[in-house]
């Protein structure tokens, strides 16, 4: 792991592999400590915001992660209509009936790795490797909110109207983010994640 100093009040972990920051993102959180502030996970960083702490135990706790982050986060089910405009190109790519890439998609627990691109937008992990698609090489302008997605090895559902270069596999009504709401986003990372049909 590489430490870089972002600011007086945070680090910035580089690590190897997103399952390093997924585990080690579980890790610090268990520790509880008083005076950190923020954790960030990315798909490769660990943004670690504090309050003028000494980070030792955080860094210990990076260092002696276990190669996976346990499955103890909260489970969301989110109903999906498999409605898609990708369904039918996705099941014709991956040598799948449609039905047979519902029911992939349906049938693993996912977690959330991290959050980014748009508020609320949460990167899962944990889709079937049959489900491993390139983004589209061409973007759509505008992906409706509630879009349920699949691109590379992750699977999200766009939380608002947005560009995006993911496959679209179906709609949700399930709001992903909401300012009135404490949390305001639905999936926070460690969240555990089924997609079921609607």
């Amino acid at each position: 792991m590489r430490v870089l100093p972002s600011g007086p009040r945070a680090v910035l972990i580089e690590l190897d592999s997103l399952e390093q920051v997924m585990a080690s993102t579980a890790a610090v959180r268990a520790l509880a400590l008083p005076g950190v502030i923020e954790i960030v996970p990315a798909a490769r960083t660990l943004l670690v915001c504090h309050a003028g702490i000494d980070l030792s135990p955080v860094m210990d706790a990076v260092a002696s992660a276990p190669a996976v982050s346990p499955d103890d986060g909260p489970l969301v089910t989110i109903a999906v209509r498999y409605d898609g405009e990708d369904l039918a190109a996705v099941a014709a790519s991956c040598e799948l009936s449609t039905e047979e890439v519902v029911a992939l998609h349906g049938s693993v627990e996912l977690r959330v790795a991290f959050c980014g691109f748009l508020p609320g937008f949460a990167y899962l992990v944990g889709l079937p490797s049959q489900l491993h698609l390139p983004r589209l090489a061409t973007p759509r302008q505008r992906v409706p909110a509630g879009a349920v997605a699949i691109a590379g090895e992750f699977a999200s559902v766009y939380p608002s109207a947005s560009p995006g270069g993911w496959h679209l596999l179906g709609t949700t009504d399930a709001v992903m983010w909401d300012d009135r709401r404490d949390p305001p986003a639905l999936l926070a990372p460690g969240t555990r994640v089924r997609f079921v049909l609607a």
